[in-house]
């Protein structure tokens, strides 16, 4: 079968209802999203709003009147929304509905910037509807591309059955990708770009759109499409006008506004913008779109499955499940703190269907040690078919310490159950690089040389060492401060005091990479060249985070907290934090 879809995309404006009932009332179900819908704080903070209801009941009470609608679902983050209704005699064949949020903005983690969306399956086909808003400014354009990859590896939604594995967005039959994405336009001149506009030579001016040059070079968006670009630049216009921003700033125009689909069964009808809507900076687009989606017939689904019911009860009376493993022994070299190393093997079954799954040993909760993880962990088998199974090691703040000192070894066992079948066991081994992170401050301050040069012996002998130890205990006297911590700290007082939004953008992950074997193993007293100064500070609050104990150390916290509004107080407090070290 095949349905429309309509879709449409703004920052936040004075609706007009003939916009929306600008979608003819056969779309069978029509979409609506915003941007920067609420930043006040109480949004920010307390993800409360009471524009969502407001922007709900308008948008509602201007669908086309031509048919019923029923909301699928709402989903907002802070200022992100996304609002989906279906035609009223195709719900019923709408299910499994769900909705997720992403933060990408301050700190990689914050609701201004990032994505929200809504999956749900019609008939027998997934969608997957996503509204983003991405990372402002024009030299931006690779961290608008991180964010992306952030949403969607960050994005998994939650199956109704379970013990099924979590759904990313590229999992879907079909996915439809719109909002504020941001790419701007690549190093052109204002007038040039005006002149290509009022001669409405969008094609010439397209070819230097940063999202077409970064999806070209498969960089963001793969396997994506957009329409052709007809319209002329979204962005950005005298609020109340059609006028070119003459602001101080003066921002270049450029297609910020954005509407991507994947998927076979998907044709575009329409995709334009709006330049009747004027109360924002932003002109709104939209677009519809065909989409096919798969019907079972019930006859002959009812025939199928009683006759597989048949097959497989004469395939289990003939034989068990038995499996063939490509790998049994797994070795891990050289792991580091944060860095992700993967594994993979084959599961090969024979001529009976198998349900396999990694099951705990006894007296043991998880079937895997915290720092391992397999994907995926259970499964089903159709005869002579295979799966691929990933192993996939990563030592975090939970596992760093006891690694750190030895008392953990990056040693397991897996047991591999089949159902109604027999057990394999893979051996999984590897040897951990020692960090930095996730060793106690006063371990550090012990440490003179980087803890890589360190023999294990000491490593674990610092470690373990009581918090509160007279200087005596060792032989040289501790550093003040770590020396790790300092390095990151005297580089941002250097060169970051008057760096715009430290602590709240975050650090790219190959610069933390390089930033934390300086730290690891380096002799010099100040860090090597860093490309961003945003980088340093995320391996810095990733720094503090990995501590098994704070800085203010946990016995101290609620004297501290009680004493936080009088400075004699605190003075005394500092002072018995003191006299505890000393």
């Amino acid at each position: 079968g095949r349905s429309r879809v309509s879709l449409f995309s703004t920052e936040e404006v004075m609706w007009g209802g003939h916009m929306c009932r600008g979608f003819s009332p056969t779309a069978a179900s029509p979409g609506c999203s915003f941007q920067e819908l609420d930043l006040s704080k109480e949004a920010f903070f307390f993800n409360d709003t009471p524009k969502e209801e407001e922007w709900f009941k308008a948008v509602t009470e201007s669908l086309h009147p031509g048919a019923k609608y029923a909301k699928v679902k709402l989903v907002r983050l802070v200022g992100i929304l996304l609002l989906l209704y279906v035609r009223t005699e195709l719900a019923m064949n709408i299910s499994e509905v769900e909705a997720e949020t992403v933060g990408t903005g301050i700190m990689g983690r914050m609701g201004n910037k990032g994505g929200v969306a809504i999956r749900f399956q019609f008939h027998n086909s997934t969608v997957c509807v996503v509204n983003a808003h991405l990372a402002a400014h024009p030299e931006e354009y690779e961290r608008r591309n991180q964010e992306v990859r952030d949403i969607c590896a960050r994005m998994q939604f939650h199956p109704l059955e379970p013990g099924c594995p979590l759904l990313a967005i590229k999992e879907h039959d079909v996915v439809l990708w719109l909002g504020d994405l941001n790419y701007r336009l690549e190093e052109q001149d204002m007038e040039r770009v005006k002149k290509l506009i009022q001669t409405q030579d969008f094609q010439a001016l397209h070819q230097h759109d940063q999202l077409k040059i970064q999806r070209e070079a498969k960089l963001v968006f793969e396997g994506f499409q957009e329409g052709e670009i007809s319209f002329q630049p979204t962005y950005k216009y005298n609020p109340g006008s059609d006028d070119w921003d003459d602001s101080a700033e003066c921002r270049v125009p450029a297609w910020c506004d954005r509407i991507l689909w994947s998927g076979k069964t998907v044709s575009l009808l329409s995709y334009q913008s709006h330049m009747a809507l004027k109360n924002s900076d932003h002109k709104p687009v939209s677009a519809i779109f065909d989409v096919g989606v798969k019907v079972v017939d019930k006859k002959s689904y009812c025939k199928a499955f009683e006759g597989i019911v048949r097959s497989l009860d004469k395939m289990e009376n003939a034989s068990i499940p038995s499996v063939t493993l490509s790998k049994r022994e797994f070795l891990f070299k050289d792991v580091k703190y944060l860095q992700l190393q993967v594994e993979s093997f084959t599961i090969s079954n024979g001529p009976v269907p198998c349900q396999f799954e990694f099951i705990s040993k006894p007296n043991e909760d998880a079937y895997c040690k915290p720092w391992l993880i397999a994907k995926p962990s259970k499964g089903f088998l159709m005869p002579d078919s295979e799966v691929v199974i990933a192993l996939e090691l990563c030592v975090n703040k939970s596992t760093a310490t006891a690694l750190n000192s030895g008392e953990e070894k990056l040693e397991d066992i897996l047991v591999l159950h089949l159902d109604r079948g027999k057990d394999y066991f893979l051996s999984v081994s590897g040897n951990y690089l020692p960090s930095c992170f996730g060793c106690p401050i006063q371990t550090l301050c012990y440490m003179k040389e980087p803890i890589r040069e360190m023999l294990p012996e000491a490593i674990r002998e610092l470690t373990l060492m009581p918090l509160l130890t007279d200087d005596a205990f060792w032989e040289e006297k501790p550093l003040d401060v770590p020396k790790e911590l300092w390095m990151m700290v005297d580089l941002l007082c250097r060169s970051a005091c008057h760096q715009e939004g430290l602590f709240q953008q975050p650090g790219l992950r190959p610069e933390f990479e390089q930033i934390r074997d300086w730290l690891d193993t380096g002799t010099l007293d100040v860090l090597g060249p860093v490309a961003s100064n945003h980088s340093v500070a995320e391996a810095l609050l990733l720094f503090l985070e990995s501590l098994p104990e704070p800085v203010v150390c946990y016995k101290s916290y609620r004297s501290s907290l009680e004493c936080a509004n009088s400075y004699e107080m605190s003075s005394q407090v500092r002072q018995a934090l003191r006299e505890g070290q000393d």
